[in-house]
């Protein structure tokens, strides 16, 4: 189940003048509570939407795999490189403005990828999505902060959390009706489309509630936006993800080579000015001092890992539903909700389970991944859909992959220095969409690459390649698994 990391950097709280009437006579703050989430919502409910979509469109613009991979993994690059440098534009500019803007790009890029023609222009446009959603999202934790205390931001942050979990089971559903619906004849479209009128709805209404109380009082002090690092670390994610999700298409030529060789010249380089303008006292991307706190590069690699087995698992398992057993949008949309709807509840309930069972529980969650996912694969082979079992795998896939992430981003980021918390929180949602993106990128090429081989061996089966995706994905999250002993012992 993907879901939209808890964003940051936050800012530190400023009380309201709208919540500081007693009378509570001043609806602003439930307002802007309820923009923001519809905001946030919508971002959401995007991601999984075109998850669904993904074998129309591709049967539509006659896209190859890769390209459909880079449809989906587009959005999360611009999103993960961008992260950083939107909450910094709003810590700069105001939070209300910076979030309006991110809306108004987001929407106009929803209505550019529903009315584009071409799978380059899907593409294109699903990365400037992508850094619409980077611009607003940061945003929204950053506004409740400001304009909530006590128990009233208490309220407030579990309403963005049910957002959060709902949003990944809807937009299964919604996908899956919005796709089998084909409306007038759109098909795919309107898992675009649907964004434009909620924009400009929200645009509206945003004027309204955001901007009057945007003004300089309560901002943060302004950091850097680190212009070369963002350069260096987009280069460097490019490098590594296009080659690797169009190379196998075309039996891995010299550019993919050089390409993927340059990237990891790139993230070197990117390492290297980080740590410079470090010392310099600059205010890098990613700081070198939060990466070095105890705790931290595990919990950088277990959400690397769990996120990368999550966007795999989604993306071969929707091409195989659709492809291999012919479902329709609709019903592959249903398959997914046990797994969204088990990851929701168990991150929203683990921190009221036994004290004695905490520090076991992102192991666990592992574990249980991997046996889960394992389970899946040995469900769906031969072609057979499974029965009802397979829904009890999908809910373990759910619980698994909630217990290795949701537990190790909150206690990462609880125990970091508070003047580090801004940095910390940032580093982590970036890193958790860029787990997302390379599981697309390594295990849907390897699920494409498998199929493509039995293709041309006369043994055409989705359920062959998915059961070798499966058993990689468990691998990986068995590594996660033993991670802590091996990173804790060194």
């Amino acid at each position: 189940m993907t879901t939209t990391p808890r964003t940051g950097p936050i800012p530190a709280p400023v009380p309201s003048r709208a919540i500081s009437k007693a009378s509570g006579t001043d609806n602003r703050p439930r307002s802007l509570l309820a923009l923001v989430l519809a905001a946030q919502f919508m971002a959401l409910l995007d991601v999984f939407i075109v998850n669904v979509a993904a074998p129309t469109i591709g049967t539509d613009l006659r896209a190859s795999g890769g390209q459909l991979q880079l449809v989906i993994a587009g959005y999360a690059i611009t999103y993960s490189v961008l992260l950083i440098t939107g909450a910094r534009l709003g810590a700069r500019f105001g939070h209300g403005r910076v979030h309006l803007a991110g809306l108004a790009l987001f929407t106009a890029a929803s209505l550019a990828c529903g009315l584009a023609q071409g799978s380059t222009e899907l593409i294109v446009f699903r990365l400037v999505q992508g850094a619409g959603s980077a611009v607003m999202i940061p945003q929204v934790l950053s506004l409740i902060q400001r304009h909530f205390t006590g128990e009233a931001r208490a309220r407030a942050l579990g309403a963005y959390a049910a957002v959060l979990a709902v949003g990944a089971a809807a937009g299964q559903v919604v996908g899956g009706v919005l796709v089998s619906a084909d409306l007038f004849g759109t098909g795919w479209r309107p898992v675009f489309l649907v964004n434009v009128p909620v924009g400009l709805a929200l645009l509206v209404v945003g004027g309204r509630v955001l901007l009057p109380g945007d003004g300089t009082a309560g901002r943060q002090p302004t950091r850097g936006l680190d212009l070369p690092g963002l350069v260096l670390l987009g280069a460097a994610v490019s490098l590594f993800t296009v080659p690797l999700v169009l190379g196998q298409e075309q039996d891995w030529p010299l550019w993919s080579w050089l390409s993927l060789a340059t990237s990891a010249l790139l993230f070197g380089l990117f390492c290297g000015y980080e740590s410079r303008l470090a010392r310099r006292g600059g205010a890098p991307l990613i700081a070198p001092r939060v990466l070095r706190h105890p705790g931290m590069g595990l919990a950088v690699f277990r959400i690397l890992a769990v996120m990368a087995v999550n966007g795999g698992f989604l993306f071969a398992l929707t091409l195989h539903v659709q492809g291999g057993l012919g479902y329709s949008a609709l019903r592959a949309g249903l398959t997914f909700v046990p797994t969204a709807a088990v990851f929701g509840l168990v991150g929203l309930t683990w921190r009221n389970w036994p004290a004695s069972w905490q520090r076991a529980l992102t192991p666990a969650g592992f574990v249980i991944t991997a046996l889960a996912v394992v389970g899946v694969g040995l469900g769906l082979r031969g072609g057979d859909d499974g029965g009802a079992l397979l829904y009890v795998a999908y809910a373990g896939v759910g619980a698994g992959l909630a217990l290795a992430f949701s537990p190790t981003l909150t206690r990462a980021l609880a125990t970091v220095a508070p003047e580090d918390a801004a940095d910390a929180s940032g580093l982590l949602a970036t890193v958790t969409q860029l787990g997302q993106l390379t599981g697309v990128a390594v295990f849907g090429t390897l699920f494409l690459n498998r199929l493509e081989s039995l293709a041309a061996s006369g043994a055409y089966t989705s359920a062959e390649a998915l059961s070798t995706c499966v058993f990689a994905l468990a691998g990986t999250a068995a590594v996660g698994a033993v991670s802590g002993m091996v990173l804790r012992r060194r």
